[in-house]
């Protein structure tokens, strides 16, 4: 994974509203994840499947690198003066369009034959994202937004379902996830970590991308990790945020390149904040 931040900073908070049209955009997206899933459940759980170790120990498969180049394909096609980031190829273009690709969010999972993984799908227009898209297609799950949109999820009948975060305004009523423990120790975070899970009525660590969408579907109030890059969340911003929710930086920035992030239903954003950081 690459260190350096290779996608524009924002120009405007997350909340911004969007002086334009975005629904051709979520259509494609939607189109893009179509052809992820494909490409990405017909080699899973194989037990040929190939995977090498990154050069920062992370595990990538022939289906992380297979999905990633068919998603570039259809936006070459669709999108040719669009730019791109990908987790396994990098940056090609430096259009204020950038589309922020994750192929599949959860490789550990992918590789062990979990169902528990996702594929990422942003665009982000000034360094705002606009556009998100997560596909969850081993357990038929799909969540989509886009900015004056709507955020939304499939439902086992076919219909889609609008989303809404939960309304809890109290912290000791509140169920959060904190995706690792080593995440928290590694960043120097423990002892925030223990002020919040000895705050909050329930605490789990789901891990990866579903948290954010159990907050977006109202089933969580907080979900906040470390060590993210920007195709880690830039999908995950415009679902939370239009069903309701608020997305930022650890310390409350609205920023992709911090590495850390913090997804809360808004109204217990601040408490959370000062929870954390009243060290």
């Amino acid at each position: 994974m690459l260190d350096s931040v290779t996608s524009p900073s924002p120009v405007s908070t997350f909340d911004t509203p969007f002086e334009g049209d975005l629904r051709a955009d979520l259509d494609l997206a939607l189109r893009l994840a179509d052809a992820a899933d494909a490409a990405s459940m017909s080699r899973f759980d194989a037990a040929d499947l190939d995977v090498q170790l990154k050069a920062d120990a992370s595990h990538v498969t022939e289906a992380d690198l297979a999905t990633e180049r068919a998603l570039r394909e259809l936006l070459e096609t669709e999108r040719p003066r669009d730019g791109v980031f990908g987790e396994e190829y990098g940056v090609t273009g430096d259009s204020a369009r950038q589309w922020i690709i994750d192929p599949i969010d959860g490789t550990a999972n992918y590789l062990k034959g979990i169902p528990m993984w996702t594929t990422l799908i942003a665009l982000a227009i000034d360094g705002v994202p606009r556009v998100g898209v997560a596909s969850q297609p081993a357990i038929g799950r799909r969540w989509w937004a886009a900015t004056g949109l709507g955020s939304w999820t499939n439902t086992p009948t076919g219909e889609s379902r609008r989303l809404a975060v939960s309304t809890v305004d109290a912290i000791a009523d509140s169920s959060v996830s904190f995706q690792s423990i080593g995440q928290w120790r590694d960043a120097g975070k423990l002892d925030a970590l223990e002020r919040l899970t000895s705050s909050v009525w329930r605490d789990r660590g789901y891990g990866d991308a579903w948290p954010y969408m159990l907050l977006a579907e109202g089933r969580l109030e907080f979900v906040a990790e470390f060590g993210v890059k920007e195709y880690d969340i830039a999908a995950l911003v415009p679902i939370v945020t239009e069903a309701g929710g608020r997305f930022t930086s650890f310390d409350g920035n609205d920023s992709l390149s911090e590495r850390s992030s913090l997804a809360t239903n808004r109204v217990l954003h601040t408490a959370y904040l000062d929870l954390l950081h009243s060290a």
